[in-house]
């Protein structure tokens, strides 16, 4: 890792309380979530633009990330309603600016129109439908596009495993093209680095782990590999095509006698389009006890996208991750594109 405490460096210590699921039963620890929170301990709160937070959720979860010391909220939408919602659900909104927007697709445009101002660093998805976020983000003119394609990218605690895994894309790009599938990697490449991963090893997968010119997604994996030798994917170690189970397991690589920096110890998996990667998190979501915090990477800055089912723990970790990458990315050399 570059700048920052290796995953198992012990950052867990010392987090705040009230960030577990709630009742129930004893929930698990998460200690590679914990690891990124406390890590973003060490940074200045990053404004925020908050877009269209109307339900208390979004509000609440914006309000929870500035108490943790990671962001400081610009709430963008109907501000009644906004006002609203604060005092039904008894949440002090007195320390945080409110920027008044008649509807969510205003208050999009106006918490875009933030970020090109330089009032603010990050975006935080609010009580709107994600499309309506990304279209203002995606506009030619006005908006927040780099020459790279805009991708999602989801960092899972996943109890069985032993580091955090990213999983791209799952949640913008339907059917990318090898072209799509380029920007795609280097975004998550550049996220890990700016979390600490020096050398992130990248898995293309595939149903097996042979070119196979039936199987179009082997013969992409081929390409993107000879495209980061020609060096027109940097920072990272990729292999591919690997099958799931050569990318995550020492055992399965062993037995099939897999020679490869890669395989069995993926911290980047990059699926062949967004309904494999749908279901792969969700399979590691709802049978192996993962939790999926996410980022929306390649425009100016990064955007924070949760869902109303997202656990406490996963918000902050979002939000803690959304924070780093604009904290480093700015302190360091910019991202290219």
């Amino acid at each position: 890792m570059s700048d920052a405490p290796t995953p198992g460096g012990g950052l867990g210590d010392g987090l705040g309380d009230g960030l577990g699921d709630g009742g129930g039963p004893p929930a698990r620890r998460h200690e590679k979530y914990e690891r990124l929170v406390a890590a973003c301990r060490s940074i200045a709160p990053v404004p925020t633009a908050v877009v269209h937070p109307c339900d208390a959720t979004s509000l609440g979860g914006a309000v929870d990330a500035a108490k943790e010391g990671f962001i400081t909220p610009i709430l963008v939408g109907p501000a009644a309603r906004i006002r609203a919602v604060a005092e039904a659900e008894g949440i002090d909104i007195a320390p945080y600016e409110i920027v008044d927007a008649p509807h969510s697709h205003a208050a999009a445009a106006v918490a875009v129109g933030l970020v090109r101002e330089g009032r603010a660093g990050l975006l935080m998805k609010g009580s709107l439908h994600t499309d309506e976020l990304l279209h203002a983000v995606a506009r030619r003119e006005g908006g927040l596009r780099t020459e790279r394609r805009i991708s999602h990218v989801f960092i899972m605690d996943v109890p069985t495993y032993p580091k955090p895994l990213f999983i791209t894309d799952a949640a913008v790009n339907i059917a990318p093209t090898l072209e799509d599938k380029r920007d795609i990697i280097q975004n998550a490449i550049d996220l890990a680095r700016a979390l600490g991963i020096a050398l992130p090893k990248v898995a293309i997968l595939s149903a097996v782990e042979t070119i196979n010119p039936k199987i179009p997604s082997t013969v992409e994996a081929g390409a993107l590999c000879k495209m980061a030798d020609r060096g027109q994917i940097t920072g990272g170690l990729l292999d591919g095509p690997l099958a799931l189970d050569n990318a995550i397991s020492p055992e399965a690589v062993r037995i099939k006698g897999i020679q490869s920096p890669v395989a069995g110890q993926a911290d980047i998996l990059v699926v062949p389009d967004l309904e494999a990667g749908n279901m792969l998190a969700k399979n590691l979501t709802f049978l192996a006890n993962a939790d999926a915090a996410g980022v929306v990477l390649g425009a100016r800055v990064p955007i924070v996208l949760t869902s109303r089912a997202d656990s406490v723990m996963t918000r902050m970790a979002s939000s803690a991750v959304a924070a780093l990458y604009a904290h480093r990315t700015r302190i360091a050399e910019p991202v290219k594109g």
